[in-house]
């Protein structure tokens, strides 16, 4: 429910990577236009036929009357669900919430969520919400909303009884795997106010996180870069950009994010059904982080558009990718208005990392895996990503990760338990590791960045 994109006003075709209600989505908000319209061929119109003597039938026999309305919008959704999770029809309830969540700002628990098997999933929580305080999950699945069991609700039906009014308290049942009760949780609604960018000094480094890349979120991000080197009163050691759970958001500015950190070459590409439609976007010159180290902080809950980041700094050697591997949200969805008040998503193409990576299904895969040592279920917790979506793409250069996964021999340096290192006063393991990682890289970068350029000459006095 931490869904944000940009209802685009200019003509000009504005490309979104949006966490929807019903799935990670990317969206692209262009104009409806004829010229798109498939031909309708001879077995086109035969299948048409078909649907009709169904339609018709149903008017006729069914035990109950039934309004066109209803069966037709029943038709539409049935249609789009047997394509991809991520294409819906959008009425007039689901296009006002898409433009709510526009402005950034509900009230609501700040939950990312998807439907698997009729039961609500968590994606993840959106940091420092009602739901994070409450210690939800990715991965823990929500059965009753005050006392109501939810199952066989839509999506939507599901995510409008936990929106409401800010101040007004919910009660929802949590099963998570790995435990033999249910969670009986009480939350109260608040003001999801999606601030973007949260920064602070850890170290001498500048620790920036991003929660979603609604808009606006690359002008706060800089405006954090600069407020980092005011409070130190010079360039940090390195900086530490954390994107971990977070769901997407715009393209724009996955790409201005990443730009801020790259000096040259490309971000991203999308790429959509027909060979020439193909659109890339570059970086341009200036790089804001000074040439200062970069670690990336990722895991399961980092889709869409921190995907894109992460790949792209990954592919152009300018940060340390750390973590773990990311959701794999990889395809682009366009948002078309059908009316003033409905529209169709519809999946319709991909996007690519720098080196040509689709990172459908398979997600971004850190340099370094660090383990979240200090989340005491971090082990028992089940990981939750696009390839267990079902109909999800597939990726056309198959990522097998099984070798990665399997390998159950551990890793020297990530052996501490959550109670030992909370005794050391460690709360945040993957920050605290990169951190450390900035520490022993820093000199050198240092000196590197020293031999490369000519001796400042002495100041003179008058």
């Amino acid at each position: 429910m931490t869904e944000t994109t940009k209802i685009a006003a200019s003509p000009r075709r504005r490309f979104a990577l949006w966490q929807g209600a019903a799935a990670l989505s990317t969206l692209a908000l262009v104009p409806l236009a004829t010229g798109a319209m498939a031909t309708v061929d001879a077995s086109t119109t035969d299948e048409i036929s078909r649907f009709m003597d169904v339609f018709m039938e149903v008017k006729a026999n069914y035990v109950e009357p039934v309004g066109d309305d209803k069966l037709i919008e029943g038709a539409i959704n049935g249609m789009l669900a047997s394509l991809d999770p991520h294409s819906g029809y959008l009425d007039a309830r689901d296009y006002s919430n898409l433009r709510t969540q526009t402005d950034g700002e509900y009230g609501g628990l700040g939950l990312s969520v998807t439907m698997e098997d009729g039961v609500v999933k968590v994606i993840a929580p959106t940091a420092d919400t009602p739901a994070d305080r409450a210690g939800i999950k990715a991965g823990d699945y929500i059965t009753h909303i005050d006392k109501q069991l939810i199952f066989g609700m839509t999506l939507d039906e599901a995510v409008e009884k936990m929106r409401g009014r800010p101040g007004t308290t919910i009660d929802i049942t949590v099963v998570r795997e790995g435990q033999d009760k249910p969670m009986e949780l009480s939350l109260t609604r608040e003001i999801i106010d999606l601030k973007p960018v949260k920064w602070e000094v850890k170290d001498g480094v500048g620790v920036l996180t991003i929660s979603s890349f609604s808009a606006d979120a690359t002008t706060d991000l800089k405006a954090a870069m600069i407020a980092v080197q005011k409070s130190l009163g010079h360039t940090p050691r390195g900086w530490v950009l954390d994107l971990r759970s977070n769901p997407g958001g715009l393209l724009d500015e996955a790409v201005g994010v990443s730009d801020l950190f790259l000096d040259r070459g490309e971000i991203v590409s999308q790429r959509g059904r027909r060979k020439g439609d193909i659109e890339r976007y570059f970086a341009k010159p200036g790089d804001q982080a000074g040439g200062a180290p970069v670690i990336v902080l990722i895991d399961a809950g980092s889709a869409s558009a921190s995907e894109i980041v992460a790949g792209a700094l990954q592919d152009q050697h300018r940060a340390v990718v750390m973590g773990e591997r990311s959701f794999g949200k990889g395809s682009v969805q366009t948002v078309l208005p059908l009316t003033d008040t409905t529209a169709l998503r519809l999946t319709t193409a991909r996007y690519y990392t720098p080196s040509g990576r689709s990172v459908q299904e398979g997600g971004i895969e850190p340099d370094i895996r660090v383990p979240q040592l200090s989340d005491p279920d971090y082990e028992n917790r089940p990981s939750f990503r696009e390839s267990d979506l079902r109909r999800h793409l597939i990726n056309e250069k198959k990522v097998d990760n099984s070798l990665i996964e399997s390998d159950e021999k551990p890793d020297p340096r990530f052996t501490a338990t959550a109670e030992e290192l909370k005794a050391k006063g460690i709360e945040d393991f993957q920050l605290h590791y990169a951190l450390q990682t900035i520490g022993r890289i820093a000199p050198v970068s240092a000196r590197m960045a020293q031999t490369a350029k000519p001796a400042a000459k002495p100041a003179r006095r008058n």
